[in-house]
């Protein structure tokens, strides 16, 4: 019996990992040729006023940011392509935004642009997040230290203290991205599903919240261009997030994150109708830091079970989890059928003590959630099904940069669901080469032709194994109680 056929609770999973959802991945999931979309990476000072942080707005040029459409039930917001070459043929739009030096990668062009004026019949994943630029760079101990941040801590800061690390990172090399950490797996899943490799290409979208700020047309802007449509409307006057990324030499982050302004997710008709047409909801845990948004989340979540989605719940971070322990459980114990943590994450929400091990965590959630991912950086990875668990080995890498290797493990795992894969291992052990790939490299990005690279071995492997492989539960691939 395989991990498909073998959860039987709730109904919700029987009906969606077994069945009819995952033929429209093969059969009649629209197909659209892909955007153009590259990496931006930035090295000044001079950059960051101009994205609007300490002075007036210098942009080279103009952002097309996006154009309103009508959809039944309310208004979504259509992105444009930032860029002449994929032209968007929406009524109407408006330019805001920074538009920024040439990207160094770009996407093989062979398919033309993905238009997402006309917009899927439903969404592969569509996950609801906080939405903030990275500022990502590379920094030694005695940087940390001068500013009395403790490394390898998350911590939330206001515009002050944000303007005072940037401003002592003048000079140094860093990249900005639009960032958080359901945004850096959204744009690997649409990565990897690029390309209809395995099944038709994949449409994921996001929905957040941006401020009408430079900052906020940049971000919805590469996201569009990495193939990730962003559907819900700026808030006026509002101004969007950003979290700086300090990496050491060892691979340690360290995280300052400012929420900005806009930081409120509203329950409305557009968040509920599109809600309403995807596959797989994914619900980012720092969306538990802003303020009432626990709110927004439950009705949301009861949306998705009503329309047959899976949902999806990243614990996304210990300190976060600490604070709003009973809004978590609230949500992963009456919604989630997929959970995902790393060993920390996973500790703290079964309030075990650092001494348990991962696998006692993953197995104690398994009883709660029907597919639960934790991870342990260089130790590996556990894949827990009804309080069972399938140890997954480590891909070998250099590490480089750790700071994404979550988000790009939990993509894999949401590629191998959407491509029908039943075989445990085989997902698990996929999630841990997206991972690897990621952390060998500078940046928290799954780069676009790793990406192909590797939907295409996945794909190649598949076609080579038994329709029949599986991982059945108690079988010596899955741990005993």
């Amino acid at each position: 019996m395989s991990f498909l056929t073998s959860i039987s609770s709730p109904p919700q999973i029987n009906s969606l990992f077994c069945s009819p959802i995952f033929s429209l991945y093969r059969f009649h999931s629209p197909s659209f040729s892909s955007l153009y979309h590259r990496k931006q990476s930035y090295g000044s000072w001079r950059i960051i006023r101009e994205l609007g942080f300490l002075g007036d707005f210098r942009g080279k040029g103009r952002v097309t940011s996006g154009s309103m459409g009508k959809q039944k039930g309310g208004f979504f917001w259509v992105s444009s392509p930032w860029s002449s070459r994929g032209s968007c043929s929406c009524s109407s739009s408006k330019g805001d935004g920074f538009e920024s030096e040439e990207d160094e990668e770009e996407v093989d062009e062979e398919e033309g642009a993905r238009s997402f004026c006309v917009l899927p019949d439903r969404w592969d994943v569509l996950g609801l997040g906080q939405a903030m630029v990275d500022f990502s760079g590379m920094v030694d101990d005695e940087f940390l230290e001068r500013l009395g941040l403790e490394k390898g801590t998350r911590k939330v800061v206001n515009h002050e203290e944000r303007g005072r690390v940037l401003q002592a990172m003048d000079g140094c090399s860093y990249k900005a991205a639009a960032g958080g950490s359901l945004s850096n797996s959204l744009v690997a899943l649409a990565r990897l599903g690029y390309k209809p490799i395995g099944g038709p290409a994949l449409n994921v979208a996001m929905a957040g919240s941006v401020g009408s700020d430079p900052l906020g047309g940049f971000y919805r802007a590469k996201l569009h261009r990495a193939n990730v449509n962003f559907l819900s409307e700026p808030i006026k006057d509002g101004t969007t997030g950003t979290v700086i990324v300090l990496t050491t030499p060892d691979a340690q982050r360290t995280m300052l994150a400012y929420q900005g302004t806009s930081s409120t997710i509203n329950y409305d008709s557009c968040l509920a109708g599109i809600v309403s047409k995807t596959n797989i909801f994914v619900v980012e845990g720092y969306l538990f830091e802003l303020p009432d948004t626990i709110k927004t989340i439950i009705r949301a979540c009861e949306e998705a079970r009503r329309s047959g989605a899976l949902i999806a719940v990243t614990a996304s971070d210990v300190s976060c989890i600490e604070r709003h322990y009973d809004d978590y459980w609230e949500i992963v114990g009456n919604y989630a059928d997929i959970l995902f943590a790393n060993s920390d994450e996973a500790r703290a929400l079964c309030h075990f003590s650092s001494k348990e091990s991962p696998i006692s965590a993953t197995r104690y959630l398994s009883h709660f959630v029907p597919l639960v991912s934790v991870t342990d950086g260089p130790k590996g990875s556990y894949i827990g099904v009804k309080g069972e668990a399938v140890y997954i080995p480590p891909s070998p890498c250099v590490p480089v940069d750790t700071c994404g290797a979550g988000d790009a493990y939990a993509s894999g795992i949401l590629y191998g669901i959407l491509r029908g894969v039943s075989d445990l291992k085989g997902m698990g052990t996929l999630a841990a080469r997206i991972a690897a790939t990621v952390v060998g490299q500078q940046g928290t990005r799954l780069r676009v032709q790793d990406a192909v690279d590797l939907a295409e071995s996945f794909a190649f492997n598949l076609e080579g194994s038994s329709s029949s492989v599986s991982s059945d539960v108690g079988s010596d691939h899955i741990s005993s109680l």
